[in-house]
């Protein structure tokens, strides 16, 4: 890993380490949540992307940077609420995130390249865009649905799946389909898939 890249991933991990929350990693050991989910993209996009550059690298590594900083209660509790909420994160990560690429010595092109790709600007026409939104969701279905399926019925999670496989490619759909899913969420995945089928079958 060249040294500029380990730099900033370093930098993204030990603002992450300040998360008071905890979640259980996979060997059963406590992590910060945020330091966990930018280590759970990191390890997806290798999968899914194999070939992914440094800016790339970095985006998905700071897709939640310091989240917990700006709480959803800090915003109303509705549709146009969480739409500003989740705006101003991303306007956030991308500007603290380019903040450590230049203390790392990336140059302007690659710095404004990630704060798009972490603003998620052209979803469905740029492939980093979209590879990161993928990345994003196949963590949420493999390490997050089974506990936001908690107290919400069917059709409510079917709903959710449904949105979150629109806004994934094909190649994510194909990723998806292989994740190792708790029965109950490949379930509810699979309804959600011939939900879509049946939306986008012609006629």
């Amino acid at each position: 890993m060249a040294a500029r890249l380990h730099a900033v991933l370093a930098a993204i991990d030990a603002a992450n380490a300040a998360d008071p929350s905890r979640v259980a990693r996979e060997d059963g050991r406590e992590a910060p949540a945020a330091l966990a989910y930018g280590e759970r993209m990191s390890e997806r996009l290798a999968r899914f992307r194999p070939d992914a550059d440094d800016v790339l690298q970095i985006a998905c590594r700071a897709q939640h940077l310091e989240r917990w900083k700006l709480p959803r209660s800090d915003y109303p509790m509705d549709r146009k609420g969480y739409h500003a909420w989740r705006n101003e994160q991303k306007r956030r990560h991308a500007e603290r995130v380019s903040a450590m690429m230049a203390d790392a010595g990336y140059g302007e092109d690659d710095i404004a390249r990630c704060a798009a790709i972490v603003r998620k600007e052209g979803i469905k026409r740029d492939a980093d865009a979209q590879a990161l939104e993928d990345v994003a969701c196949l963590v949420f279905l493999e390490h997050h649905a089974l506990d936001f399926a908690a107290g919400r019925d069917e059709e409510q999670l079917v709903d959710i799946l449904a949105k979150t496989m629109r806004k994934m490619s094909t190649e994510g759909h194909a990723a998806a389909g292989a994740l190792p899913l708790a029965d109950g969420v490949r379930g509810l995945l699979e309804t959600a898939a011939r939900r879509i089928a049946t939306e986008n079958a012609p006629g």
